[in-house]
């Protein structure tokens, strides 16, 4: 039985990141795909664990070869999510989780209408604005190019499956868990997953 796609997507500062790693750690069966990137890594990421840091020639070559499920152009970085990883964890019944933006989720969920899209919404522009600032890992203007972009970003959120607001952490945590849980309950995924067991309490009193 294939896996579910899950989509997480947020403006920079919402704290996406901290609450995708907080649920990977709650639920370990849930494989995160890594990103290639143009972007330089930050102090204490390390290729191929956050992501798979490479060149902009390089990145416009796989581009030009269709590796890429998604790709987008991100505060004038390039990111993308290679095809093939993910179509084989999938196939392999794993669940998979992808980080990404509207842009790149816009995407997915036309080659892949099955996938769960969830957006993370900060609790207020102020907290959004001290959350980026507090990171002390930006300079002043990509800061300010942040906050910009974060209107155009929040104005789809409405496109997504669910939306969490990201106010007190461990609620929004429980929510994205909440909603993962959920989501593997469905009917279509349950009835796969427990086909024997349907088989044999329809064979009841046969």
């Amino acid at each position: 039985m294939e896996g579910t796609l899950f989509i997480v997507a947020a403006p920079s500062g919402a704290g996406k990141s901290t609450l995708v790693n907080a649920l990977l750690a709650r639920e370990p069966a849930i494989s995160l795909s890594i990103s290639h990137t143009t972007r330089p890594p930050r102090v204490g990421e390390e290729y191929g664990r956050h992501y798979y840091f490479v060149e902009r020639g390089e990145f416009e070559q796989e581009i030009a070869e269709g590796i890429f499920l998604e790709h987008a152009e991100v505060h004038g970085n390039l990111y993308g999510t290679s095809r093939k990883t993910v179509s084989g964890l999938l196939g392999r019944g794993n669940d998979v989780l992808l980080e990404i933006d509207w842009q790149g989720a816009r995407q997915v969920r036309k080659a892949k209408a099955d996938c769960v899209s969830v957006f993370i919404l900060p609790p207020s522009r102020a907290e959004l604005e001290r959350r980026l600032r507090g990171r002390g890992s930006d300079s002043a203007e990509v800061i300010e190019r942040r906050l910009h972009n974060s209107r155009e970003e929040i104005a789809h959120a409405h496109e997504f499956d669910f939306i969490i607001v990201n106010d007190r952490f461990e609620d929004a945590l429980d929510d994205l868990q909440s909603i993962v849980r959920a989501v593997r309950q469905r009917a279509a995924v349950q009835w796969q997953r427990h086909e024997a067991l349907i088989e044999e309490l329809l064979a009841i009193g046969n």
